[in-house]
């Protein structure tokens, strides 16, 4: 595989910054926005038919636009899911934090895998590597050589159409008149096109088409001191979906939007040393023990007198992404508080009751639906087999041969086992559907193994609107649970019988927390509503690297395109693009 292409780059504040220990100016609203304990003093500080669309907000965006690729490759659209966009970290105190972020982003790979960067703190000056690729593809010794210091940030970036955009890969870096400011962003600003356009009517100068840029902007156009109080102010006039982290020359900064949409959480090594990650099982790998998630409307700062809190914007009722749970997080992760080899296991389960369905086998669509198969099975009382095996060494994009192959991207990624599948009743397990065409070439594959019966079993409600909020979905009007009855999908599918996980089935298993999660998705009842046009991460062409103005405006798209131009275009995604 070619290289990756990365940035290398250093910034150096124009003078020391006269920052104090700062103190808490104003009521905390509840008791657990508190000052944490001091770091250990052994630490150094250092997703065609035309629908008629159940989700009215399908006519705030209609995006659909085709890639550019060649007729004989195949784009794999990662098993035709939804996609979480980025994975952040941070890490104070510890003189191998540069290392540490670098194998953090690695447990966080599945989060983002077209993108990666770091940014660490070394002698007040903040240098930073980022490039196209996975983080091995990024990342080797020499590079991290060049990332000394005890505090650093990292990034992996989802890209979508087009070629992966290296200006867009973060942590972004900028100097303004009191320093240098480094940031990592997941999730998407709903009045991203607002804020964007008064910073522009005021002077600001944007080099990058992504939204955590305008956070930026706004750190630098603010008066607060002491420099924490800055992002506290560029964070209030944000609305949607972010959990950040930042660093300056001495402080780590971590931050969660009100809702708490993406997760968050705060860990700590044995040698006193702070992390911040997405995911804990980013944790896991570099030996750091999970203390609990970043609060939703909480902003952390971490500097040598340890670890201060204090409240963003509190908000009486979260909506976390169910999302998180149901596909985009590892099992073996504890997210919003709950295990998510748990959550899916009841899943499965759940499915099994409300669903059930004479069998032989029950199998997976590997990775994501492995556990809720496992819940199912025991629950059923019916073996669990391999029926699919998944080949983890496909790329993106593969040369198709002259003579077409029928489901070729699908072939190429699973494979099913005959004598698992031959002469059996199967039920078949995966943990979501999205645009259908996928779960059509999986059935029809088990059936040419030799299936006697294929059942579907979907771990989550019916998903009938796109999501805002940081996750890459198709429009509204791409979503086959949006246009098509559970009947007319099995019909599409052509297995022989479907179900999907009950919604009040899943408010139910989650109890108490049930009002604390965003079911957008599921339901399209939105906590932040988008205005106007809504950035979406995927309608962008530009490469980012000789992309137009022009193309950065046409990412923001309404519904423009005819039905025929429409149906066109599936058709010919149908016949060039196979999504996997």
């Amino acid at each position: 595989m070619a290289a990756a292409a990365t940035n290398i780059s250093s910034f150096s504040p124009p003078f020391e910054k006269p920052y104090s220990v700062f103190k808490t100016q104003f009521h905390e609203p509840s008791s657990f926005f508190r000052t944490l304990s001091r770091p250990s003093s052994t630490q150094t500080h250092k997703t065609l038919l035309t629908p008629s669309a159940k989700n009215p907000i399908s006519d705030v965006i209609s995006a659909y636009e085709s890639n550019p690729f060649e007729e004989s490759s195949v784009f794999f659209d990662d098993d035709d899911k939804p996609r979480e966009e980025c994975g952040v970290v941070g890490i104070y105190g510890d003189p191998e934090a540069s290392r540490l972020c670098y194998l953090a982003l690695h447990a966080l790979q599945h989060r983002g895998q077209e993108g990666a960067g770091i940014v660490a703190v070394h002698d007040n000056v903040l240098q930073s590597i980022t490039g196209v690729g996975l983080v091995s593809e990024v990342f080797n010794s020499s590079k991290l050589d060049k990332l000394p210091g005890d505090l650093a940030i990292g990034h992996v970036r989802y890209s979508t159409a087009g070629s992966s955009m290296l200006k867009n890969v973060q942590p972004f870096v900028a100097g303004y008149r009191f320093g240098s400011v480094g940031v990592a962003h997941n999730g998407n600003l709903v009045n991203y096109q607002s804020l964007r356009a008064m910073l522009e009517e005021n002077g600001s100068i944007f080099n990058t088409s992504s939204d955590t840029e305008v956070v930026l902007h706004l750190i630098a156009i603010s008066k607060a001191r002491p420099f924490f109080m800055r992002i506290v102010e560029a964070c209030e006039q944000l609305k949607g979906a972010y959990s950040m982290v930042f660093l300056t020359e001495d402080k780590l900064v971590a931050v969660r939007d009100p809702f708490g949409f993406r997760p968050l959480v705060l860990g700590r090594r044995s040698n006193g040393a702070v992390v911040f990650a997405s995911e804990t099982c980013a944790l896991d790998l570099i030996e750091a023990t999970y203390e609990r998630e970043v609060y939703p409307g909480e902003v952390l700062v971490v500097d040598k007198d340890g670890v201060q809190s204090l409240c963003l914007m509190p908000h009486p009722e979260p909506k976390s992404c169910i999302f998180e749970h149901i596909y985009f997080a590892l099992p073996n992760s504890v997210v919003f508080g709950r295990s998510v080899y748990e959550s899916r296991h009841a899943f499965g389960e759940i499915l099994a009751t409300e669903a059930p369905v004479e069998c032989d086998v029950v199998i997976a669509v590997p990775d994501s639906g492995v556990v809720a198969a496992l819940g199912y099975a025991a629950k059923a009382g019916v073996p669990f087999q391999q029926g699919l095996i998944r080949s983890h060494y496909v790329g993106r994009t593969f040369i198709e041969p002259s003579q077409k192959i029928r489901d070729f991207g699908v072939k190429l990624k699973l494979s099913p086992v005959r004598a698992v599948l031959e002469g059996k009743r199967v039920v078949v397990v995966d943990d979501s559907i999205v645009r259908g065409t996928t779960s059509s070439k999986i059935v029809r594959l088990l059936k040419e193994a030799g299936a006697k019966e294929v059942h579907m079993r979907i771990a989550s409600p019916p998903i009938t609107g796109s999501c805002y909020y940081g996750v890459d979905t198709p429009s509204a009007e791409e979503l086959i649970s949006n246009r098509m009855t559970v009947e007319e999908i099995r019909e599409f599918i052509g297995c022989n019988s479907l179900a999907f996980l009950p919604m009040d089935s899943l408010t139910k298993l989650l109890g108490s927390d049930s009002p604390n999660f965003c079911y957008a998705c599921f339901s399209g009842n939105y906590p932040v509503q988008p205005s106007g046009k809504v950035k979406r991460v995927g309608d962008f062409l530009d490469d980012g690297l000789n992309g137009s103005v022009d193309s950065i405006d046409g990412g923001w798209i309404q519904g423009t395109k005819s039905q025929k131009e429409q149906i066109t275009e599936t058709n010919q995604k149908e016949e060039d693009v196979v999504s996997v």
